[in-house]
């Protein structure tokens, strides 16, 4: 893998919706209308507007993103995508990495130099984390290798754990 791709991922653990960059992505239901877990917490942060101009865009299908901006939030962009409820299919995989192939799309048709992803599917839909790390890693390296723009993707995670399934995952690949 090229080190200066690799370079360009960040692993952070602690609360996403404090981080300075362009854009955070939100782990969205398909209503967008907010919810519990990172999207309440992204919500509750960027306050009401939020909430009214994700009324305005009508929903998300499930593997697709959408952007606002991001009110009250260090960033100056939300990315909204839906993940996958897990069932073990292999449609789940396809599902999970047009998540972030959307949410970099939408970042790079922008211009947007940095952007920071939660783990996505891992809470109440039930994607095991260890599977979705490779997915959300391997895609974002993917697209990263083909697109110069964005400078810094950050994945925040919550818990120590977690943050250490990914920083493991991205050592073995350096």
């Amino acid at each position: 893998m090229d080190k200066s791709v690799l370079d360009r991922i960040e692993i952070f653990q602690g609360d996403i919706t404090r981080l300075e960059v362009d854009a955070i992505v939100n782990a969205a239901n398909n209503r967008l209308l907010g919810g519990g877990g990172v999207d309440g917490a992204i919500h509750r942060a960027a306050g009401p507007e939020l909430l009214a101009e994700c009324r305005e865009l009508g929903g998300c299908p499930t593997g697709e993103a959408r952007i606002t901006k991001g009110y009250r939030l260090p960033a100056r962009h939300v990315i909204h995508t839906v993940g996958p409820v897990y069932r073990g299919r292999p449609e789940d995989a396809r599902l999970l990495a047009g998540c972030y192939t959307s949410s970099l799309t939408l970042a790079a048709d922008r211009q947007l130099a940095s952007i920071a992803f939660p783990a996505i599917s891992c809470g109440v839909y039930g994607y095991p984390l260890g599977d979705a790390c490779k997915i959300a890693i391997d895609t974002t390296l993917a697209f990263l290798g083909k697109e110069p723009s964005i400078k810094r993707v950050v994945f925040a995670l919550f818990s120590d754990s977690d943050r250490r399934i990914y920083s493991d995952y991205l050592k073995r690949l350096a």
